[in-house]
């Protein structure tokens, strides 16, 4: 029996399998599941972990124990989770780990139309109503049956982009032996695309490396297949496929911020003046772009559930993260990794110049990356770095998540991991002299090397 306590995190459950978590465990949280939302119908669809079937078996056993009729829809990713809620009207669960390393699985859980299930919307009460167990359902049990959706979330995507314009497209994809493998030769069928397939066996102890392109190192293998390839574009999903990431045809990594760019853009020009959500580390380019295409930026915490919430209460049409996030609201405000390769693939294929052209005038600065730092006491090094740079003239300071400063031409946030003794700080400018400066001058700070 899996410890609540311990699997259940701010946005959905995680744990080793079996030891944390497990089939009887998935069979509770589906009972519970079905309890919490009182649905009639939940929609569940899994990995390709070799635990994934049966937890995702397991959770529709509880949920139909409670008499919710259960839909299978077997092997998918994550954002076909959310378009099987949304289309269907539905709450459902997506058993899946994501990245991390095949010991774990978890479970991504969504209301009715895709709304999300964290610690503050219903994951909490859930956790301790699966603790405690629930009363026997006094009726009959709910019906399992099997549909599947990969062509109606294919179709649903395309709906969703003008493709019909573009020219014929190298591209390679590294599915990292993750769901993309399923999805995209569906998704790309059709189109004037001739695919460049790397990894896409389904395979959940992940043999050729980590299905995580935020790693750069999980991206070289496409890098390499670009070049050899003649491609005009790679792209790169993690295990769930709810995140891509962007290779141009020079082999060189595109920056998720510039991809925010882009997208919203295109969505500008769809939908002039609308909002659009960025979180607080991802590029000033990006504010500064949706600003001069007549749009309204707005500026929210990272992670995925300030992302929606914000989204919802704003009705902004598109929102962007810089961990390779893409949020859309004509997608039920979810996120999908498809549609945002979708996107650029259209801006790519409606004219005859390179990626890199293309994407030239959306990257104006030079960025750090995230980089972490192993802190004891992550509250006084904020605070010393706070008060060292606030004395300084021109400087502002914001804690809208962590501490943000801000000088002439340069910026920089340092905020905590939720549940690590980390310092995580990203640092940018419009310069790599400048940046690098800052760079080592606050990490010297955080590692106690100034001075």
């Amino acid at each position: 029996m899996g410890d609540y306590q311990k699997i259940f995190k701010a946005y959905d459950i995680r744990g080793i399998v079996p030891d944390e978590l497990d089939e009887q465990v998935a069979e509770s949280v589906g009972a519970a599941f079905a309890r919490l939302t009182g649905a009639r119908t939940v929609v569940t669809v899994h990995d390709m972990r070799t635990s994934s079937a049966p937890l995702a078996e397991a959770f529709g056993r509880g949920a139909a124990a409670q008499g919710a009729d259960v839909i299978e829809g077997g092997l998918g990713s994550t954002d076909m989770l959310y378009y099987a809620s949304g289309a269907l009207g539905i709450p459902g669960a997506m058993v899946t780990a994501s990245h991390n390393p095949a010991k774990y699985n978890g479970i991504k859980l969504c209301r009715d139309g895709a709304r999300p299930v964290g610690a503050d919307t219903g994951l909490t009460e859930l956790r301790d109503m699966a603790d405690r167990g629930g009363p026997a359902h006094d009726g009959p049990a709910g019906t399992i049956t099997q549909r599947d959706l990969l062509a109606g979330y294919a179709d649903h995507l395309k709906t969703l982009v003008d493709l019909s314009a573009i020219r014929p497209l190298t591209v390679a994809v590294d599915a990292g032996n993750g769901m993309a493998g399923h999805t995209v030769p569906k998704v790309f069928e059709g189109l004037p695309i001739t695919l460049v397939p790397l990894y896409f066996e389904l395979d959940g102890t992940f043999p050729n490396h980590e299905a995580n392109p935020i790693d750069p190192q999980n991206l070289r293998d496409l890098q390499r297949a670009v070049l050899d390839s003649g491609a005009d574009i790679g792209l790169a999903f993690d295990g769930d496929a709810d995140r891509c990431f962007v290779v141009d045809e020079r082999g060189r990594n595109v920056s998720p911020s510039v991809l925010t760019a882009l997208i919203a853009v295109r969505e500008l020009a769809r939908e002039p003046g609308a909002t659009v959500i960025y979180n607080l580390i991802t590029s000033q380019a990006v504010p500064e772009i949706i600003t001069e295409h007549g749009g309204r930026a707005v500026r929210t915490r990272v992670g995925h559930s300030f992302i929606k919430a914000r989204m919802a209460e704003t009705g902004a049409v598109f929102g962007g993260e810089h961990s390779g996030h893409f949020y859309f609201r004509d997608f039920w405000f979810a996120d999908s990794g498809m549609l945002a390769a979708l996107h650029v693939l259209a801006a790519l294929g409606e004219q005859d110049a390179p990626l890199s052209e293309v994407l030239a005038g959306y990257a104006r600065y030079v960025c750090s990356g995230e980089i972490n730092s192993e802190v004891a006491d992550q509250a006084a090094v904020t605070a010393q770095v706070r008060a060292e740079f606030t004395s300084r003239p021109g400087v502002s300071a914001d804690e809208l998540d962590g501490l943000t400063i801000t000088g002439d031409g340069w910026w920089f946030n340092l905020r905590p991991s939720n549940t690590e003794p980390l310092l995580r700080l990203n640092a940018e400018a419009a310069d790599e002299d400048t940046m690098l400066r800052l760079r080592d001058e606050v990490l010297g700070m955080v590692r106690g090397q100034a001075g």
